[in-house]
């Protein structure tokens, strides 16, 4: 049975594996495997040199892979490497607050780590929500803070396209998710 917090992470996570000694001679043989159905990344290198049993010290290559940009970010997977900590780093990402989106988003901000659990908590900080648009955050963002009065008459007008535009000085914004700048 699959550990369910690794599943949430990395169910839509696939490689494509094949070998250098087989890419070399002209075959592309090798194999879909899903991350979601290995609870431990030496139980899917199990998976893998049983694929490639013919070969008897396969070097693995992974001619595609299907996965959250996250990983490829982070440089946890690419062509000839996927990370031995790539569980562990699902499994912290699963039991976090945050979801695959809003981690990878934060990266998309701030930069890579090199810490997961110094990104999950700078991540899960500075993380304001997701909203359409930069005007739509400023609105809720000062609704929030209570600093627009309930009783406003209908005659003034907020611009919150120019609020927006002040506000994003101290906030950045990837994929629709909002985070402090710190």
């Amino acid at each position: 049975m699959t550990n369910v917090a690794q599943k949430n992470c990395l169910e839509n996570f696939a490689i494509y594996c094949g070998t250098y000694a087989k890419y070399n001679s002209g075959s592309i043989e090798g194999a879909w495997l899903n991350l979601s159905d290995y609870q431990s990344y030496d139980e899917l290198l199990t998976a893998m040199k049983k694929h490639h049993e013919d070969e008897n010290d396969p070097e693995f290559h992974f001619q595609d892979y299907e996965c959250d940009n996250f990983f490829i970010n982070q440089n946890l997977v690419c062509e000839g490497y996927l990370s031995r900590e790539i569980y562990d780093i699902a499994d912290k990402i699963d039991n976090s607050s945050l979801d695959i989106e809003i981690i990878g988003a934060f990266v998309d901000c701030f930069g890579q780590y090199t810490d997961v659990d110094e990104l999950i908590s700078s991540a899960e900080e500075n993380y304001y929500g997701c909203y359409d648009s930069d005007e739509d955050f400023a609105e809720n963002l000062l609704q929030e803070m209570g600093t627009i009065p309930e009783s406003l008459p209908s005659y003034v007008y907020i611009d919150y396209e120019r609020t927006a535009r002040d506000l994003m000085f101290d906030f950045n914004c990837s994929n629709k998710h909002y985070f402090r700048n710190f």
